[in-house]
């Protein structure tokens, strides 16, 4: 079975990386800190309990992040002579309707429509891949929207 690669930015790895360095700490401080008595008379003491939850959704968000920083490809510029057709990391401005967009196309972890970050398992992510300058690309999600691409950057190191 193939192991799912995370496209990341630089910037997106380090940020991954500090997580799970600060949760590192943290499960660190719980456990060296003062752990509650596992039973309150014959019955299980809620506090423990709680701790034990909280123990437990570290240890699995400290698992998925060793996993996804162990699976990460960092985004990295293509050459000069790649770097009019979109790909991962392109910062890509388009025209729909008159109107126009920018965005960057990111891998799903750091995906933030909001922001102008665009994954590339989109519907539009995955359909402007590969295009170039001028290229009219149709995507319909849910809506058929026809995207004219008017400029292609790259921002990354």
């Amino acid at each position: 079975m193939d192991e799912k690669k995370y496209y990341l930015t630089a910037k997106g790895f380090e940020k991954l990386k500090r997580e799970a360095e600060t949760l590192r700490e943290l499960k660190s401080a719980k456990i060296n800190g003062e752990v509650p008595e596992i039973l309150q008379s014959e019955d299980l003491n809620p506090e423990y309990l709680s701790f034990q939850e909280d123990l437990s959704l570290l240890e699995a968000r400290m698992a998925d992040l060793e996993y996804i920083i162990k699976n990460a490809q960092i985004i990295k510029t293509p050459e000069k002579n790649g770097q009019h057709i979109i790909s991962l990391g392109a910062t890509v401005v388009t025209e729909v309707d008159g109107q126009t967009d920018e965005f960057e196309v990111v891998g799903s972890l750091e995906a933030n429509p909001a922001i102008g970050m665009i994954s590339n398992e989109s519907p539009i992510g995955r359909a402007l891949l590969g295009h170039k300058i001028g290229d009219e690309v149709v995507v319909s999600s849910p809506l058929k929207t026809t995207f004219k691409i008017k400029k292609i950057t790259y921002r990354l190191s």
